[in-house]
């Protein structure tokens, strides 16, 4: 028979080395996103001002002239705000038809669970690539209301995998006592299911938005680029990842310290969406259970 005493000993060495290697992993990642915006802001804060984002590019300004990014931060606004909530009117009804009707053909369930994850590793240069051919199919040229098509594409995927993990672990016995007293499917999903995921709705919503208006790829062949604000979705827009890919490779030194600048913008309003993200979820959890 083993030594109970020596099994526990070496039982806790496994966990204390397990411990040690999570710990050095979580500062690890902790510390390489602390000097990436540790030195998109040293760099970045000097070249920024309020001149730069409320006004948009005049004649030369990515050759080192006067203007702002403005038209970039309104670009990426209203890109990333109509390419969200397309994917929510869309994903949003199917994570609920998966976690309701197609709850009990786990099966099927679980292989479009797989394809959704399969699109959501797709590089966003892909989706980008296919709505550029089928812009050139149709002889459409490169706007707004195109960039928030491909965009939408790219970030429904992530909508609605999201919202899924939020809804496949709801009690398993929800949907039974509803339909059990004279509710539909329907009505449960919309009435029931929705108010008791509602905080992962709202992370998926605000997600989908941080991956939309920082993505470049997927609209750097769509959207287009311009020095205006767009007035309509047939015009096209500037979009601030763009914006920083143009400065950043131009062989000016005050460019390229504009676009750090540009990033750190960026970087905030991403920053004030994940900080929403928590809160509002935080915020509906208690009111949850509360409830």
């Amino acid at each position: 028979m083993k030594n109970p005493a020596g099994k526990l000993r070496r039982l806790q060495r496994e966990e204390a080395v397990i411990r040690i290697i999570m710990r050095l992993a979580t500062y690890t990642v902790i510390g390489v996103l602390g000097i990436i915006i540790f030195t998109i802001l040293r760099r970045g804060l000097p070249s920024l001002s309020w001149e730069m984002i409320f006004r948009t590019p005049q004649g030369g300004f990515y050759f080192g002239k006067e203007g702002g990014i403005l038209n970039a931060i309104a670009g990426s606004l209203y890109l990333a705000t109509g390419a969200t909530l397309l994917a929510f009117v869309t994903g949003y009804p199917v994570a609920l038809f998966m976690n309701s009707t197609l709850r009990r053909h786990k099966r099927f369930v679980n292989g479009f669970r797989f394809i959704l994850d399969l699109l959501w590793g797709i590089p966003s240069i892909v989706y980008g690539a296919f709505g550029f051919s089928v812009m050139i199919f149709f002889r459409v040229q490169a706007s707004l209301l195109a960039g928030i098509l491909v965009v939408a594409v790219f970030v429904l995927p992530i909508m609605i995998r999201a919202m899924d993990e939020g809804m496949k672990n709801s009690p398993a016995g929800l949907m039974e006592a509803s339909l059990s007293l004279g509710m539909t499917p329907t009505g449960f999903s919309f009435r029931i299911l929705s108010r008791q995921c509602l905080p992962g709705i709202v992370t998926a919503v605000l997600l989908s938005f941080g991956r939309a208006i920082g993505d470049a790829a997927s609209v750097l062949f769509t959207t287009g680029f311009t020095d205006y604000i767009p007035r309509s979705l047939a015009e096209p827009a500037a979009t601030l990842p763009l914006s920083i890919f143009f400065q950043l490779t131009s062989p000016i030194p005050e460019v390229r310290e504009r676009a750090y600048a540009a990033a750190s913008v960026l970087t905030f309003i991403i920053l004030v969406i994940s900080i929403l993200a928590r809160l509002s979820s935080a915020k509906l959890n208690h009111n949850a259970i509360k409830n």
